[in-house]
């Protein structure tokens, strides 16, 4: 079954790139060649641009829906725990750091001379 998702997927995903690739940007290009026919058909230009959104838009629900099965048949089965059911591990007992002892004095601050 996943392996046929896997195919499906891909020939969508396929699909997908080469709706959204003819179709025609909103940039440079408006208004140049677009045919003068207002029938308002299938294969007019403004029908092709409804065609194609329609078809992107069925195509990437359909690779959404894909990608959810997908990842339901990979997590089908799995014995998943939250770590909030988990208790909380106990802190370790580990003794008080302890003072430099490079310095006079044991403080690790510099020692100051005292007036005589």
């Amino acid at each position: 079954m996943q392996a046929i998702l896997i195919v499906v997927e891909l020939l969508v995903a396929v699909a997908l790139i080469v709706t959204v690739l003819l179709q025609r940007s909103e940039g440079g290009a408006l208004g140049m060649g677009g045919g003068g026919s207002g029938l308002g058909g299938l294969f007019s230009p403004r029908g092709a641009a409804d065609t194609l959104t329609r078809t992107t838009a069925i195509l990437a629900a359909l690779f959404f829906l894909t990608c959810l099965g997908l990842n339901l048949l990979a997590l089908h089965g799995r014995d998943e725990k939250s770590f909030l059911d988990s208790p909380a591990p106990a802190p370790a007992n580990s003794p008080p750091p302890q003072k430099p002892t490079g310095l006079p004095g044991g403080t690790g601050a510099p020692a100051i001379p005292t007036p005589h």
